[in-house]
């Protein structure tokens, strides 16, 4: 196997790794033993998902994390340059995608080291396709203000460039939150303008939908535990 930093994707929630990762990737995760993670807990468990037998005892984890400096960071890919394969294990979804996986790529590239990215599901591709919105350009924009004032304009803002840009508009707010963000986008936008809301994706209890502000006053389920984006269209 070519020594690399391999991206490797994990499921969005409670969902079987067959049904969205390949077999490829898993033959690939046993035989990495040293990975680059954003929670240990949750990457030792996502690898006993993948190989019941994984030798996660003589596995090497280094966390990587909004807290994470970065000089640890830059040493982060010793194993790598001498030679061993490294994998990088978001929470959920693709790593280096709205995830701090981002800042060692940027590293490994700098390096001239071999970078691979391997298939898996990503919440922000998957809402876009399920959407019925522009698909040929789109932005991502992650959390909004939470200040009301503040947020009020950006939401103002991305749904002037909506109509402007002829642009979907994606965003993302903390699972207890959720109601509030669907609050303040009724409150905010225009009537016609469409917010598709798409929560717990590739789920058995997978939610979809897309309607006119309008038509989401008074019909928003309730979402506040639930991982969601919402996208905002004409």
């Amino acid at each position: 196997m070519d020594a690399a930093l391999y991206l490797l994707p994990v499921t969005l929630g409670a969902t079987p790794l067959d049904r969205v990762l390949p077999q490829h990737n898993i033959e690939i995760i046993k035989e990495i033993r040293h990975f680059i993670v954003e929670d240990v807990r949750s990457a030792r468990r996502f690898l006993r998902q993948a190989d019941a037998q994984f030798d996660i005892d003589g596995s090497t984890f280094f966390e990587l994390n909004k807290h994470t400096s970065p000089n640890d960071i830059a040493g982060y890919l010793a194993p790598l340059a001498q030679g061993k394969p490294m994998g990088v294990i978001s929470e959920a979804g693709c790593p280096a995608v709205a995830d701090p996986g981002a800042d060692v790529v940027a590293i490994a590239q700098r390096k001239g080291l071999k970078v691979v990215p391997l298939v898996g599901p990503s919440s922000i591709i998957l809402s876009v396709m399920a959407s019925g919105f522009n698909g040929q350009s789109f932005a991502f924009h992650g959390y909004l203000p939470i200040k009301p004032d503040e947020r009020a304009r950006k939401l103002k803002q991305l749904e002037q460039r909506v109509y402007s840009e002829d642009q979907t508009q994606l965003f993302i707010e903390t699972p207890y939150r959720n109601g509030k963000m669907i609050e303040d986008i009724i409150k905010n936008c225009r009537p016609q303008t469409k917010l598709c809301i798409a929560a717990n994706l590739t789920c058995d209890d997978e939610f979809v939908r897309t309607r006119t502000v309008k038509d989401w006053r008074g019909k928003a389920p309730d979402l506040s535990k639930i991982p969601c984006i919402f996208l905002l269209y004409k």
